[in-house]
Protein backbone atom coordinates (compact mmCIF):
# COMPACT_ATOMS: atom_id res chain seq x y z
CA UNK A 1 0.00 0.00 0.00
CA UNK A 2 1.11 3.40 -0.80
CA UNK A 3 1.31 6.24 1.18
CA UNK A 4 -1.78 9.38 0.81
CA UNK A 5 0.49 11.85 0.73
CA UNK A 6 3.89 12.84 -0.36
CA UNK A 7 6.64 12.15 1.90
CA UNK A 8 7.50 15.66 3.87
CA UNK A 9 11.02 16.00 1.55
CA UNK A 10 8.82 16.32 -1.55
CA UNK A 11 6.86 19.75 -1.96
CA UNK A 12 4.18 20.96 -4.14
CA UNK A 13 4.20 25.06 -4.76
CA UNK A 14 2.72 27.14 -7.60
CA UNK A 15 5.20 27.28 -9.96
CA UNK A 16 5.01 28.74 -14.08
CA UNK A 17 4.27 26.63 -16.54
CA UNK A 18 7.32 27.07 -18.81
CA UNK A 19 10.00 25.12 -17.82
CA UNK A 20 11.17 21.71 -19.13
CA UNK A 21 10.10 19.83 -16.54
CA UNK A 22 6.55 21.48 -16.42
CA UNK A 23 6.19 21.30 -20.06
CA UNK A 24 7.26 17.48 -20.33
CA UNK A 25 4.05 17.05 -18.03
CA UNK A 26 2.12 18.30 -19.96
CA UNK A 27 3.14 17.18 -23.00
CA UNK A 28 2.24 13.83 -21.04
CA UNK A 29 -1.19 15.13 -20.21
CA UNK A 30 -1.78 16.00 -23.69
CA UNK A 31 -0.75 12.41 -25.20
CA UNK A 32 -2.55 10.56 -22.39
CA UNK A 33 -5.82 12.50 -22.96
CA UNK A 34 -5.83 12.45 -26.48
CA UNK A 35 -5.19 8.77 -26.06
CA UNK A 36 -8.72 8.26 -24.77
CA UNK A 37 -10.48 11.16 -26.73
CA UNK A 38 -10.75 12.85 -30.14
CA UNK A 39 -8.60 16.02 -30.14
CA UNK A 40 -11.66 17.75 -30.22
CA UNK A 41 -13.25 16.09 -27.13
CA UNK A 42 -9.94 17.30 -24.99
CA UNK A 43 -10.01 20.21 -23.28
CA UNK A 44 -6.38 21.34 -21.99
CA UNK A 45 -5.29 24.98 -21.16
CA UNK A 46 -2.42 25.13 -23.04
CA UNK A 47 1.02 27.21 -21.50
CA UNK A 48 -0.12 30.53 -22.50
CA UNK A 49 -3.66 29.96 -20.81
CA UNK A 50 -1.57 28.19 -17.75
CA UNK A 51 0.11 31.59 -17.35
CA UNK A 52 -3.18 33.93 -17.01
CA UNK A 53 -3.52 35.97 -14.29
CA UNK A 54 -6.57 33.82 -12.78
CA UNK A 55 -4.84 30.39 -13.44
CA UNK A 56 -2.45 28.81 -10.68
CA UNK A 57 -0.09 25.64 -11.76
CA UNK A 58 0.85 23.82 -9.20
CA UNK A 59 3.85 21.44 -9.50
CA UNK A 60 4.49 18.28 -7.10
CA UNK A 61 8.38 17.26 -7.15
CA UNK A 62 10.04 14.82 -4.95
CA UNK A 63 12.95 14.60 -2.94
CA UNK A 64 15.26 15.15 -6.00
CA UNK A 65 13.45 18.56 -7.14
CA UNK A 66 12.41 15.85 -10.06
CA UNK A 67 8.67 17.26 -10.75
CA UNK A 68 6.18 14.26 -10.99
CA UNK A 69 2.72 15.64 -10.87
CA UNK A 70 0.79 18.90 -11.88
CA UNK A 71 -2.57 20.44 -11.69
CA UNK A 72 -4.11 24.11 -12.63
CA UNK A 73 -6.62 25.95 -10.38
CA UNK A 74 -8.48 28.63 -12.66
CA UNK A 75 -10.13 30.51 -9.78
CA UNK A 76 -13.06 32.92 -9.32
CA UNK A 77 -15.35 31.75 -11.93
CA UNK A 78 -19.19 31.99 -11.54
CA UNK A 79 -21.43 29.07 -10.82
CA UNK A 80 -24.48 30.64 -12.13
CA UNK A 81 -24.44 31.30 -16.25
CA UNK A 82 -24.87 35.01 -17.68
CA UNK A 83 -28.61 35.88 -18.54
CA UNK A 84 -28.36 38.78 -20.88
CA UNK A 85 -24.70 39.59 -20.38
CA UNK A 86 -25.66 40.23 -16.40
CA UNK A 87 -24.05 37.24 -13.83
CA UNK A 88 -27.03 35.84 -11.67
CA UNK A 89 -25.99 34.92 -7.99
CA UNK A 90 -24.37 31.78 -7.32
CA UNK A 91 -21.43 29.93 -5.65
CA UNK A 92 -17.87 31.14 -6.44
CA UNK A 93 -16.15 28.48 -8.47
CA UNK A 94 -12.52 27.49 -9.07
CA UNK A 95 -11.68 25.02 -11.33
CA UNK A 96 -9.54 21.87 -11.45
CA UNK A 97 -7.94 21.80 -15.05
CA UNK A 98 -4.91 19.76 -15.98
CA UNK A 99 -3.90 17.17 -13.22
CA UNK A 100 -1.72 14.77 -14.53
CA UNK A 101 0.89 12.76 -12.75
CA UNK A 102 3.74 10.88 -14.41
CA UNK A 103 3.66 7.71 -15.01
CA UNK A 104 6.87 6.87 -12.20
CA UNK A 105 5.27 8.75 -9.80
CA UNK A 106 1.51 7.40 -9.69
CA UNK A 107 1.00 5.41 -6.53
CA UNK A 108 2.67 7.77 -4.38
CA UNK A 109 -0.56 10.28 -3.52
CA UNK A 110 0.99 12.48 -5.11
CA UNK A 111 -2.48 13.16 -7.05
CA UNK A 112 -4.18 13.35 -3.11
CA UNK A 113 -1.87 15.44 -2.29
CA UNK A 114 -2.38 17.83 -5.33
CA UNK A 115 -5.78 18.19 -4.78
CA UNK A 116 -5.82 18.52 -0.70
CA UNK A 117 -3.37 21.63 -1.15
CA UNK A 118 -5.57 23.36 -4.37
CA UNK A 119 -8.26 23.02 -2.32
CA UNK A 120 -6.65 24.46 0.65
CA UNK A 121 -5.92 27.51 -1.38
CA UNK A 122 -9.42 27.33 -2.91
CA UNK A 123 -10.70 28.21 0.32
CA UNK A 124 -8.20 30.28 1.69
CA UNK A 125 -8.96 32.38 -1.76
CA UNK A 126 -13.00 32.28 -0.70
CA UNK A 127 -14.01 29.90 -3.22
CA UNK A 128 -17.37 28.20 -2.33
CA UNK A 129 -16.68 25.09 -4.72
CA UNK A 130 -14.31 23.28 -6.79
CA UNK A 131 -15.82 22.16 -10.29
CA UNK A 132 -13.72 19.99 -12.74
CA UNK A 133 -14.44 18.36 -15.97
CA UNK A 134 -12.95 14.53 -16.95
CA UNK A 135 -13.87 12.13 -19.57
CA UNK A 136 -15.99 8.33 -18.55
CA UNK A 137 -12.43 6.59 -19.95
CA UNK A 138 -10.68 7.96 -17.46
CA UNK A 139 -11.15 5.54 -14.55
CA UNK A 140 -8.43 6.42 -12.09
CA UNK A 141 -9.59 10.02 -12.17
CA UNK A 142 -13.09 9.28 -11.34
CA UNK A 143 -12.35 7.37 -8.44
CA UNK A 144 -9.36 9.04 -6.87
CA UNK A 145 -12.33 12.48 -7.42
CA UNK A 146 -15.11 10.28 -5.85
CA UNK A 147 -12.75 9.29 -3.07
CA UNK A 148 -11.94 13.01 -2.41
CA UNK A 149 -15.68 14.01 -2.03
CA UNK A 150 -16.19 15.18 -5.55
CA UNK A 151 -20.21 14.43 -6.87
CA UNK A 152 -21.14 13.91 -10.16
CA UNK A 153 -22.70 17.40 -11.73
CA UNK A 154 -24.33 18.91 -14.82
CA UNK A 155 -22.22 19.39 -17.76
CA UNK A 156 -21.33 23.07 -17.47
CA UNK A 157 -19.60 26.19 -19.65
CA UNK A 158 -17.67 24.19 -23.18
CA UNK A 159 -18.57 20.76 -21.44
CA UNK A 160 -22.63 21.19 -22.11
CA UNK A 161 -23.11 18.38 -24.55
CA UNK A 162 -19.88 16.71 -25.17
CA UNK A 163 -19.90 13.24 -25.55
CA UNK A 164 -17.07 12.40 -23.53
CA UNK A 165 -16.90 15.08 -20.60
CA UNK A 166 -17.90 13.88 -17.05
CA UNK A 167 -18.28 16.86 -14.76
CA UNK A 168 -17.60 16.97 -10.59
CA UNK A 169 -17.78 19.42 -8.03
CA UNK A 170 -17.03 19.47 -4.42
CA UNK A 171 -18.41 22.16 -2.24
CA UNK A 172 -15.52 24.12 0.34
CA UNK A 173 -17.90 25.47 2.88
CA UNK A 174 -17.75 24.33 5.50
CA UNK A 175 -21.16 23.19 7.43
Amino acid sequence: MHAERLSSDASIAIEPPRQPEVERLLEGSTEYSRGLYPPEACFLLDVGQLERSDVRLYVARDAHGTALGIAALVAGATGAEATAGTPTAGPVRGELKRMFVDPAGRGLGIAGALLARIEADAAALGLDEIVLETGPRHLAALALYEKHGYRHIEQFGPYVGEEFSVCMAKSLRVG
